[in-house]
């Protein structure tokens, strides 16, 4: 590949014109390195931005925090590492020091040869060692040797996230240095595991680098969970052991993403809104149904049973797959929300399912499913499409066309559940304890709970209507 093209492109990218244009009264010289140098190489967008300088790292990452108005902070005390946020155009820069008497000594201390190619920051001919160059063109994923697996064992895990970023494969040696270093993903911090797994699991081919990691033993090291599902048979109506069955369910889930106008027509649009919001630890809530794919039947190993006549049973998979998730996500060390998110999507992906034949569903049951599923009762009626896809047993054609209706049939309340929250009973439960002489309890709070229902349902959407339900309501329960 041509250099010229390649600097061209750096010298034209907003972030590395930023980051010159600080850095060009500083004494030493630096370098571009890493992803941004990778990416202009490749085509792809260009983002962030990597930097080595001779010189001091703090004072190199300042000054661009002033050019871009934001702030700067220690990255790494072990390695001098700095970085400088630009808040306002998206995008940060990390600035380390040279490592080594040379840049090409720098170089060779990096994790794959595709991410040690280097470029002057004020421009010129790449500076590439270890021909990372002619890997990317070949599509080859290559290891650094042994020896940058040895120097942060994060890095078999990078390997299958950068394979299905980036499309690379790996050669046959580094698969071989891959899975004989797999085993030492116990030991970085767990934050840098999920930043890792959430990359790989929000990147375009997500299923092969899965499938990879399994292969090369990485995801048994990070999620023996996820890889304790391979083998595990299920009943008649399943085509796919779980394993396979919850790839497939994340394959479904990633081309639903491009399909929301087909499944749910105009709904599509405020749908992808919602979908498209921030969730927690810089996951969108579409990112988060990823990975609400990739745990939902995590329980089944453990629920599984044998009836009778033959048939194999997962009962309770959906409850005990919420706290598994719960355990997981915490070894993770990710956010309480993104825990609850996902555990929550474990919890309720089939309800939806068991509705199906009670159609057409009265207010009532639809109020009920949306009480039941809040607050992913949008989320998880989404990704009961893409489980219900992905589960081609008997009677599968007719059962996927129904759970389909269905699910378009639900999504309208269940945006304008999420829009305007549940309906509030038209009289206060002080109100309400005092016409009936009722103390505060569980009692009255169930009673409250049946006249919000009777508010969604058009029962009861007055003060006087709802007050003579509860009286009607408490008589019965008293005669």
């Amino acid at each position: 590949m041509s250099a010229t093209p390649v600097a061209e492109r750096l010298a034209e990218a907003e972030p590395v014109r930023s980051v010159r244009a600080a850095l060009a009264d500083l004494p030493g010289r630096a370098w571009l390195v890493g992803g941004v140098v990778r990416d202009a190489i490749l085509g792809r967008p260009l983002g962030d931005v990597d930097v080595v300088v001779e010189g001091d790292p703090r004072a190199a990452a300042r000054a661009i925090a002033r050019a871009v108005s934001g702030p700067a902070f220690p990255l790494s005390e072990e390695f001098g590492a700095w970085r400088a946020i630009d808040r306002e155009r998206g995008f940060s820069c990390d600035v380390s020091p040279l490592q080594g008497a040379t840049i090409e000594e720098d170089l060779g201390l990096r994790d794959f040869t595709v991410n040690s190619v280097a470029i002057p920051i004020e421009g010129g001919d790449p500076i590439d060692p270890a021909g990372g160059i002619g890997d990317l063109d070949a599509g080859v994923l290559r290891v650094l040797g042994p020896g940058a697996y040895a120097a942060d064992p994060l890095r078999p895990l990078r390997l299958v996230r950068l394979h299905a970023e980036l499309g690379l494969a790996p050669d046959a040696e580094t698969e071989r240095l891959t899975r004989s270093a797999a085993a030492r993903l116990s030991e970085p911090s767990p934050e840098r595991v999920f930043a890792e797994l959430r990359r790989l699991v929000s990147a375009p081919e997500a299923v092969s680098g899965l499938e990879l990691a399994e292969r090369l033993g990485v995801l048994g090291a990070v999620l023996p969970e996820i890889a304790a599902l391979r083998g595990v048979e299920q009943s008649r109506y399943h085509h796919l052991d779980v394993y396979e069955h919850t790839l497939e369910v994340l394959r479904r889930q990633i081309e639903l993403e491009d399909r929301l106008d087909e499944l749910f027509g105009e709904l599509a649009g405020p749908l992808r809104a919602l979908l498209d919001e921030p969730l927690a630890d810089d996951l969108t809530r579409l990112q988060g149904l990823r990975l609400g794919a990739l745990f939902h039947d995590v329980a089944k190993p453990d629920t599984r049973g044998i009836r009778p006549d033959g048939r194999v049973t997962f009962i309770g998979h959906d409850s005990a797959g919420e706290e598994i998730v719960e355990r997981i996500f915490r070894r993770l060390r990710t956010s309480e929300r993104l825990r609850t998110f996902v555990g929550g999507l474990a919890r309720h992906h089939l309800v939806l399912g068991f509705l199906v034949r009670e159609r057409p569903l009265d207010a009532s049951t639809v109020y009920a499913y949306l009480k039941r599923c809040a607050p992913v009762e949008v989320e998880v009626t989404v990704l009961s499409c893409a489980d219900r896809l992905a589960t081609r047993g008997d009677n599968a054609e007719s059962a996927i066309t129904g759970h389909l209706e269905l699910a378009r049939e639900l999504m309208e309340p269940a945006l304008a559940w999420r829009a305007t929250g549940p309906p509030r009973p038209p009289i206060r439960g002080d109100d309400l304890a005092a016409e009936l002489a009722m103390e505060p309890g569980p009692e009255l709070g169930e009673m409250l709970g049946r006249l919000e229902e009777a508010a969604y349902t058009g029962e009861a959407e007055t003060r006087d209507e709802a007050l003579a339900l509860a009286r009607r309501l408490r008589q019965d329960r008293q005669s």
